[in-house]
């Protein structure tokens, strides 16, 4: 999901390890009832004296029993319709694509010390692995069912219904990690169909497909685009590479600044041929990435996709969404439309209004501080809450993220991933097949 804020100013090989890599931190299964070799059974010679001779057997080595990793993701139905949960059975989900740190975080990769700090957090990569692996089956089952005479509304029921399902939805614990987006062509981000809205695709639309996925609050998003005219293929190659560009520079103690900088040195570096005209492709550069935290979506850092000269740094545990904007148009956003996409705030008080405070513990039980929209609000049989809505948005308890648009007749893409900046190595949670 995108975080839009003010700035200043060939696709490359991804180092990856093999998900059996020694360093990944998938737990060892251990039978505690297994038998040691040198254990020994005595028994009374038949027919030997009262003193006996003994003899000793050894006892077969059982071998230890290995836990059931359970089917996989092949085992899945079309549409998906089991939970992860049963198909990777022991926390067996896949581990993300692996990136070893460089530089002076070189070390990093082999230091008993980080792996060390790296399994105390084995529980919250379990859950974002997870989170990861319902979105890749939900996503890759969108993926080869969109196509142009669909309806954005049932494109968004598809997706978090999907999710729903596969994630084994249970309140706060586990669910949607917020509103699916769906915006096209020049709308960039923030755009979820209303009750009532039907938009139809047509044949030479870009649409952007923003999806998260959240377990516990450890919340995946992760978003790519599609195009059904080849016209646009430069335009989504550069938003992928260039948010490629950011997952590689992406690291322990790194500016933020310096990501934007080779983000934006990337995505400048292609151009499109649209009606004879050819148009250099430029990032949005008052959109970016963002960290993550416990369910809070944007958490306080971005990461911009041009360079802006920020010092911030990346940290050691951080969670971080990479996401970046290509445009044809003048490479800036502004709100417009009818808003779908709104999240309280974490230190939300109480409304001045009846109705806002009504909805507000609505508001709370159901989605915390995680976005939300208005098809939730109508899933769960809430009515006449507009007023209600309006006050909290007026009071500042509620924060309104209205659709996002470049200039009318400009294309706009986006690609994101999200990774974790381990102790010992940077791991891209929602990388899959696909992107």
């Amino acid at each position: 999901m995108s975080s839009a804020a003010e700035a200043a100013a060939p696709e490359a090989q991804l180092a990856s390890l093999s998900i059996s890599d020694p360093i990944s931190t998938e737990p060892q299964a251990v039978d505690n009832n297994n038998d040691s070799d040198s254990e020994t059974e005595t028994n009374t010679v038949e027919g030997g004296d009262a003193s006996g001779a003994q003899k000793k057997k050894k006892k077969k080595n059982k071998g230890k029993k290995k836990k059931s990793k359970g089917p996989g993701a092949s085992a899945q139905t079309s549409p998906p319709s089991i939970p992860v949960s049963q198909l990777f059975l022991n926390n067996s989900y896949p581990v993300g694509e692996l990136q070893e740190y460089r530089d002076d975080n070189l070390f990093r990769t082999t230091s008993e010390e980080m792996r060390a700090k790296d399994r105390l957090n084995e529980k919250q990569l379990f859950d974002l692995r997870r989170a990861a692996e319902v979105h890749r089956e939900v996503r890759q089952y969108a993926q080869s069912v969109i196509r142009p005479g669909m309806d954005l509304a049932d494109i968004a029921e598809l997706i978090e219904n999907g999710t729903r399902t596969l994630v084994q939805e249970q309140g706060m614990a586990a669910g949607v990690g917020f509103p699916t987006g769906l915006s096209l062509n020049s709308c960039a981000a923030h755009y979820t169909p209303n009750k009532g809205d039907h938009v139809i695709i047509q044949q030479d639309d870009v649409l952007k497909v923003d999806i998260g996925v959240q377990i516990n609050g450890n919340i995946v998003d992760s978003a790519f685009t599609m195009a059904w005219n080849d016209r646009y293929k430069p335009l989504l190659d550069a938003v992928k590479d260039a948010t490629n560009t950011g997952i590689r520079e992406a690291g322990i103690d790194v500016r933020l600044g310096d990501v934007g900088a080779a983000i934006q040195e990337v995505m400048e570096s292609y151009e499109i041929e649209l009606d004879g005209k050819v148009i250099p492709i430029k990032p949005l550069r008052n959109l970016c990435g963002h960290n993550i935290g416990p369910y809070v979506i944007h958490g306080g850092k971005s990461v911009p996709i041009v360079a802006n000269g920020d010092p911030t740094r990346m940290e050691e545990g951080e969670l971080f969404a990479i996401e970046t904007f290509g445009t044809t148009g003048k490479g800036t956003v502004f709100e417009k439309g009818i808003c779908s996409h709104y999240s309280r705030t974490v230190d939300a008080r109480r409304s001045q209004s009846a109705s806002g405070n009504k909805l507000l513990g609505v508001i709370g039980k159901n989605f915390g501080s995680l976005p939300f929209c208005r098809r939730f609000l109508d899933r769960l049989g809430e009515s006449h809450y507009y007023l209600g809505l309006k006050s909290l948005v007026d009071e500042g308890i509620v924060t309104a993220y209205p659709p996002l648009w470049d200039v009318d007749g400009s294309y706009t893409a986006q690609f994101e991933h999200t990774l974790i900046l381990r102790p010992n190595i940077k791991e891209v949670l929602s990388r899959g097949d696909d992107f």
